[in-house]
């Protein structure tokens, strides 16, 4: 229980638990990746862009949530992990009532 999940109480989650990243390499294409943590260890990578692009390392991230996301249903909990602070500050717009509250 001394790792950062198990202080934040994520041994005790009741749902599917995914860890994703993204990578950039410098000359090389971008990627994605994400693995399920538990039951059916479920996992998907893909290439993404062009090595001609210049674009940081947000771009891969995104798309490693948006690979979990997709292997979700919408009626089963998730707990996302990831270590990506841009990643982190665009999907807590998402949650709850988001940034724009109506």
């Amino acid at each position: 229980m001394g790792t950062e999940i198990g202080r934040l109480g994520g041994y005790g989650f009741r749902g599917k638990v995914t860890a994703g990243d993204g990578s950039n390499p410098k000359g090389r294409k971008m990627g994605a990746g994400y693995v399920n943590l538990r039951g059916s260890w479920n996992r998907q990578q893909r290439k993404m862009g062009r090595e001609e692009e210049v674009s940081g390392s947000n771009r891969p991230e995104l798309a490693a949530f948006v690979l979990a996301l997709r292997s979700t249903t919408m009626t089963t909990p998730m707990l996302y992990l990831c270590d990506n602070q841009a990643l982190l500050k665009a999907v807590k717009g998402w949650v709850g009532e988001g940034g724009k509250a109506t």
